[in-house]
C-alpha cells in the first residue's frame, strides 16, 4: 500500500525521538489559525438555511443519494464519511443509512474508527489527557488506509477489515474480513475524519454548537473539547462537508445537502 501524506503504518511515527513533558490541558494544538471573519466557521452554518427533518427521513434521503453516487476514482465502492464528535453520535446515522440502503437492495458496511484506535501503550504514551495525542495520534490512520480504503480502490479485493483493536481489552479483535460486493457502500463514522486525506466520495458532518457539544459530552471527556475547536479552525467541517446535519436538539435535527 502506498504511503499517504501525513500517515504512517508505524505507531507513534509522527512523534520525535525526544522526550516532552505531558501537558494534558494545553490548548495550543492547532497548527493553522483561520482568520476570524463574519462568515467564519462559528457563524456560517447559522447563515445557511437548514431544513427541519426527522432522522428516518434523513436516512432515506441519504440512501437515495447514494444509489446514484459515482466514485471519484471510478471504482465500484462508494466511500462515505459520517463525521462528528462522539457526542453527536454519527454512528447512529450511519446505521440508519445502512438500513435504508438494505431496504433498497444496496449492500453496505458500517465501520467505526473506534475499532482502529492505537494500542494504549502508544495512544496514552504522553498521558490519558494529552490533547496533541488525541487530535493526531489516537486513531491508526495507516491501518484505515491499509485495511479499509486499500481494498476498495479500483482493482481492490473488496475485503474490508471492520475493526482492528479493542480499546477495552487492549488487544487485537481478530475479526474476519468482510467482503463488500461491487456497488456496496462503505459508511465510515467517527470524529475528526475530514482532516485526513481519506478518499471520500460523500461527506456528512453532524454538527453540534459549542454549547451543545459541552452539554452532551460526559464531564470526564471535557478535556477533549479543545481538539474539536481546533478541528473547526483548521478544517471547517461544517463548511466543507457535502451534507451538514445540525443536531443540537437530538429530537429535532436540521440539515442542508
Amino acid at each position: 500500500m502506498r504511503e499517504r501524506p501525513g500517515t504512517s503504518n508505524t505507531p507513534g511515527a509522527t512523534r520525535s525521538s525526544g522526550h516532552r513533558a505531558p501537558n494534558p490541558y494545553s490548548r495550543e494544538i492547532c497548527t493553522v489559525r483561520r482568520p476570524t471573519r463574519p462568515d467564519g466557521p462559528r457563524a456560517h452554518h447559522g447563515r445557511v438555511r437548514l431544513e427541519a427533518i426527522t432522522w428516518d427521513r434523513l436516512g432515506d434521503l441519504l440512501a437515495e443519494r447514494l444509489l446514484e453516487l459515482k466514485t471519484a476514482d471510478g471504482g465500484p465502492w462508494p466511500r462515505v464519511a459520517l463525521d462528528g464528535a462522539p457526542a453527536a453520535r454519527p454512528g447512529d446515522l450511519a446505521e440508519r443509512v445502512a438500513e435504508a440502503l438494505r431496504i433498497r437492495g444496496r449492500p453496505s458496511l458500517v465501520v467505526g474508527t473506534e475499532g482502529f484506535l492505537r494500542p494504549a501503550s502508544v495512544r496514552l504514551e504522553y498521558g490519558h489527557r494529552d490533547l496533541e495525542s488525541y487530535y493526531g495520534g489516537w486513531y491508526d490512520t495507516g491501518a484505515l488506509w491499509r485495511e479499509v480504503f486499500g481494498p476498495l480502490e479500483p482493482g481492490g479485493s473488496g475485503r474490508v477489515l471492520p475493526d482492528l483493536w479493542d480499546p477495552v481489552t487492549d488487544r487485537a479483535t481478530r475479526s474476519p474480513y468482510v467482503p463488500l460486493p461491487p456497488g456496496g457502500v462503505l459508511l465510515l463514522h467517527g470524529p475528526l475524519l475530514l482532516r485526513h486525506w481519506f478518499p471520500f466520495d460523500l461527506s456528512v458532518h453532524v454538527l453540534l454548537s459549542p454549547g451543545a457539544l459541552r452539554r452532551r459530552t460526559a464531564e470526564a471527556e471535557h478535556w477533549t473539547l479543545p481538539a474539536f475547536e481546533c478541528y473547526e479552525q483548521e478544517t471547517d467541517p461544517a463548511g466543507t462537508a457535502d451534507v451538514l446535519v445540525r443536531a443540537d436538539d437530538p429530537r429535532h435535527p436540521a440539515w442542508r445537502g
